[in-house]
């Protein structure tokens, strides 16, 4: 007893898991009382690497008891032939119905020894030889049989091809394009076959031409090892026998073969089994629904009438290939897949290969989509084969070539499962095995090839596996499935599509496009040429150009997108996010139609375009954080240049950031004013430690401690994207050092912070303008703390304490900025308020402004900064209550012109409705000098009377392209003067 145990045990190390292994390794002649028979040891270990040894060898025992006198040459090739070795083993270790072939065929063995096989191109001849064992063709039963026999010996050829390297790895496997291939030759060689007997069963059949073309996986050259093979018959002549022809053919070759389901005809199993050439093109041109063209793109003729076929071919190819045009084509196929997903019942969902959510449908139907879409100008698509199409979309750009491969590779992974799922007993299935059975996830994981690895058993590899192929097909499915831009792309006409055609130019000319043949001068020099590149914006310009029509400035816009596209020629992932992002190309559309600020910068800041497809990322960063991010990359740059550089960058990036996030609606005035406000501190910051550095390293030592005061509109936190940054410099000895020495440093250090940032470069000036220092430009650049408290306390005027109002401390050393703040307190807030000398005096200065500064070509109803209601009128009203009340109202005491109207009201200084017309005008004013500056890209304080500048600046301001600019004019001018009539009351006490 315990020697069987010792004996079972040793068989049981070659993989076998049933008990009578060992009785029927030693009927083979394999096995004896030591163990494996010499010379057999081969046999006994391919037996280990088939996927389910024990079904292996079982399958040969039955062969064996089949042909008791072949055994001994089928067992004597076994040990000498590794490729029969290999493919038999590997077969019957996989397969319990090719098992069964063999078993009642089982001199069958015998066509796998052939290292070559039987080629795909002789399938037709081999079975129309089966049909005629004595030259006349079989009819009736024996006709089916002999087809069956033929057919189930060249299907056991390729199983053995596809699977055999799995049990010797010396032989070649083929790939899945390969195995699917000789599938659908094995099938059409079927499909003629039972033609050429349904043709000698009908009387009169010549009568009748037929012709028959495959769909679905047949015509697309990828069938499974079971499949129904869907095809369409064309008729010609009596239509009468063509249909008893077809009828006996599908009759036949579903008795022997497989199922042929002709339900893809028009009007499905209710319309006419065969239809002539002319019924087909008029049920297509009229009836057809949107499922039936993508069914169509997979139309082949395989069988009969090779002429008629292909002019069947002929006839439907450019329905097919104009599809897309159709209403809703878009969002019909993706109903469609969502319709059959519902169809999936909940408790298998998950199992589902082919139709479940990241199964094989989700594959075919995205890859059937773009064809049908790109594919009307671009002839590579047109491939019936998923993965020829799929490999195309990918070299011609229309996917990116990663998602492509990867599409690919799970799509194969999928398919291998399914043909080892389908093999195993022959039935037609899509299901995987269920997660918890081991035994059964343990054969198809061997089947696939996968082996245990880093103490994983192969089923749960495989379950991995499984996993991640179907989340990756799922991710890849919803990119490229809903892609927005697909839908786009399909509502372009194809003329339009072809970009260089004299109907592009007069569609160009339609859609608003002031200069067409420039307008095709710029879509030449982008799509010239064979490159991946050329090919991307072929597929992009169609759909850009519809956008770039409805934005303000379409040829601008397009001419932008030339610049922008030419100068990130070299930047790999920037035609991916236009392709892929569907919502990137639409506001990369909106913000080139409208600013021309924005591909100023663009082209020097292009990672922001990658913010465009999420409107968080792009409008959300809060103003700290990137004041602390712009602080951190400077600070580590090696030298002053270094920094200043970094610092430029960085406010370049933040300056198109918001400024995209702006003209597309997702920041509010404060919020803009804020954010440009913050990152001009933070490059103030960097600046001056950057110089404070290089400074003390050139002489030894810092005998200075520096702060800068933000004034105007830098310190009001109210920049605009042209504003200078108004500043103060104030210093203060250090410990031993004199004052004379301590100005000197900080005086070459100030002078270095402004030379630095103004030095001339391509983005908006970095103006640091110091002229609101005490004695203006005449006085010194930088004074010591005491020397501020000496001038305001014995020289300060009126215009000086309100321009204190607004400063606030923003770059150096903060002790000092802090004690500075004290100091100006009482006079920028004095004790009593103002005398009514210095309110004249206020009132004054304001009238000399007003009069001195304003252009005299200037439109005062349209002039934001100095115009009737415009800034000036609405801060300095403001900032004269502030000077006059703030030592009484705390409220008042703030740098914000918004917060300072907010406490008007509050305190009872003027009334609510006053207060809601000037901070209704102040924003009014600010986003439309924002607005104005954002399109013509240099700063401007004059809005723009008429034309597309003026029309840009409605569009940033909310209005339609269908609304007259001229009623922003006009609410702009109702809101200011609003706002005017209140400062004359409030100001002036009119």
């Amino acid at each position: 007893m315990a020697e069987r145990v010792r004996s079972s045990a040793s068989a049981a190390r070659f993989g076998f898991t049933d008990d009578r292994a060992e009785i029927e390794l030693r009927a083979a002649g394999w096995w004896d009382d030591e163990g494996p028979v010499n010379g057999c040891e081969p046999i006994l270990s391919a037996l280990s690497r088939a996927p389910d040894p024990s079904l292996a060898l079982r399958s040969l025992d039955r062969i064996r008891e089949a042909d008791v006198a072949g055994w001994p040459d089928l067992s004597a090739a076994l040990r000498d032939n590794p490729v029969l070795r290999g493919r038999l083993i590997a077969a019957v270790g996989a397969s319990s119905a090719l098992a069964d072939f063999l078993v009642m065929s089982p001199r069958q063995w015998h066509r796998l020894a052939n290292p070559d096989c039987t080629d795909t191109a002789d399938y037709t001849a081999v079975l129309q030889d089966a049909i005629r064992p004595d030259g006349e063709v079989l009819t009736g039963t024996d006709a089916a049989q002999a087809l069956r026999s033929g057919y189930r010996g060249l299907l056991l050829e390729i199983a053995a091809v596809d699977l055999g390297s799995l049990v010797e790895r010396d032989l070649e496997r083929p790939t899945y394009p390969e195995v699917a291939s000789a599938l659908t030759a094995l099938a059409e060689a079927a499909l003629r076959a039972g033609l050429t007997i349904a043709e000698h069963e009908v009387a009169d059949a010549a009568h009748g031409t037929l012709a028959v073309i495959a769909m679905g996986k047949c015509g697309g050259r990828e069938l499974n090892y079971v499949s129904d093979v869907d095809v369409v018959f064309v008729g010609e002549g009596d239509i009468q026998i063509t249909t008893r022809v077809a009828t006996a053919m599908m009759r036949v070759v579903g008795t022997a073969c497989f199922e042929v389901d002709a339900a893809l005809r028009p009007e499905g199993k209710a319309g006419a089994l065969v239809r002539t050439l002319d019924g087909h093109e008029a049920y297509y041109k009229k009836w057809a629904r949107t499922w039936e063209f993508q069914a169509l793109l997979k139309a082949r003729p395989v069988a009969g009438d090779a002429e008629l076929g292909r002019r069947y071919a002929e006839l439907v190819a450019p329905m097919v290939w104009s599809a897309s045009e159709r209403e809703n084509f878009v969002a019909d196929v993706q109903q469609m897949r969502r319709r059959v997903e519902r169809h999936v019942p909940a408790e298998i969902a998950d199992r589902e290969l082919k139709l479940g959510r990241g199964g094989l449908r989700d594959v075919e139907f995205a890859v059937q989509l773009l064809q049908l879409v790109h594919g009307r100008v671009d002839p590579q698509l047109r491939s019936a084969t998923t993965l020829d199409a799929l490999r195309s979309l990918g070299e011609g750009g229309y996917v990116a070539r990663a998602d492509a491969a990867e599409l690919e590779s799970s799509y194969e992974f999928l398919r291998t499962v399914e043909h080892r799922l389908q093999l195993r007993r022959l039935r037609r299935t899509h299901l995987f095995p269920d997660f918890d059975d081991t035994t059964e996830l343990r054969w198809l994981a061997r089947a696939c090839g996968l082996g245990a690895a880093r103490g994983r058993s192969v089923s749960e590899i495989l379950l991995s596996e499984y996993r991640t192929n179907v989340r990756r097909i799922r991710r890849l499915h919803e990119k490229l499935f809903y892609r927005p831009l697909l839908d786009a792309v399909a509502r372009v006409p194809t003329a339009a599509l072809r970009l260089t055609t004299e109907q592009a130019a007069s569609r160009l000319s339609a859609l608003g496009y002031a200069a067409p043949d420039g307008a095709l001068q710029h879509i030449k020099a982008l799509t010239s040429g064979v490159s991946r590149r050329a090919s991307i914006q072929q597929a992009l310009l169609p759909v850009l150009l519809d956008l770039l029509a409805d934005t303000p400035d379409p040829d601008g816009g397009l001419l932008a997108y030339r610049r922008v596209s030419e100068a990130l020629a070299d930047t790999p992932w920037y035609l991916r996010v236009l392709r892929d992002e569907a919502a990137v190309v639409e506001r990369l559309a909106t913000l080139l139609g409208t600013s021309r600020l924005v591909p100023d910068l663009l082209v020097r800041a292009p990672e922001v375009l990658k913010l465009l497809g999420d409107p968080d990322r792009l409008a959300g960063r809060a103003p700290e954080e990137v004041a602390r991010s712009l602080r951190a990359a400077a600070r580590r740059q090696p030298g002053l240049a270094a920094a200043v550089t970094a610092a430029r960058s960085l406010r370049r990036h933040e300056m198109l950031r918001v400024a995209c996030a702006d003209l597309l609606g997702l920041l509010d005035v404060p919020a803009v004013c804020t954010a440009l406000s913050s990152v001009w501190g933070a490059v103030l910051q960097s600046a001056l430690a950057a110089a404070v550095r290089k400074r003390a390293a050139e002489i030894g030592a810092e005998p200075a401690r520096i702060a800068v005061i933000g004034m105007g509109r830098l310190g009001g936190e109210e920049l605009g994207y042209g504003s200078d940054a108004d500043v103060l410099f104030v210093c203060e000895a250090a410990p031993g050092a004199a004052d004379t020495e301590a100005l000197r440093f900080a005086t070459s250090v100030a002078e270095t912070v402004r030379q630095s940032l103004g030095a001339p470069s391509q983005d908006p000036a970095l103006q640091v303008d110091a002229d609101l220092r005490p004695e203006g430009r005449s006085g010194p650049l930088v004074r010591t703390l005491e020397s501020y408290r000496a001038y305001y306390a014995r020289w300060g005027e009126v215009w000086e304490a309100q321009a204190l109002l607004r400063a606030r401390f923003v770059a150096g050393d903060p002790e000092l900025g802090d004690r500075f703040m004290a100091l100006i307190e009482p006079v920028r807030y004095p004790d009593g308020g103002l005398d009514a000398t210095k309110v004249r005096e206020v009132r004054r200065i304001k009238a000399r402004v007003e009069n001195e500064r304003l252009p005299r070509s200037a439109d005062p109803t349209t002039h934001t900064k100095l115009g009737r209601g415009g800034l000036a009128d609405v801060e300095w009203t403001a900032q004269l209550f502030q000077l006059r009340y703030a030592g009484e109202v705390p409220a008042l005491r703030t740098t914000s012109t918004l917060d300072a109207l907010r406490a008007l009201a509050e305190a009872g200084l003027a009334e609510q409705t006053d207060v809601d017309f000037l901070l209704d005008a102040w924003l009014l004013a600010t986003r439309a000098r924002n607005a104005a500056m954002l399109v013509r890209g240099k700063a401007v304080d004059q809005l723009p009377s008429s034309g597309r500048e003026l029309a840009a600046v409605a569009r940033v301001l909310g209005y339609s392209a269908d609304d007259d600019p001229g009623e922003f004019l006009d609410s702009y001018r109702r809101t200011t003067r609003r706002a005017h009539a209140v400062v004359e009351r409030l100001f002036y006490e009119s």
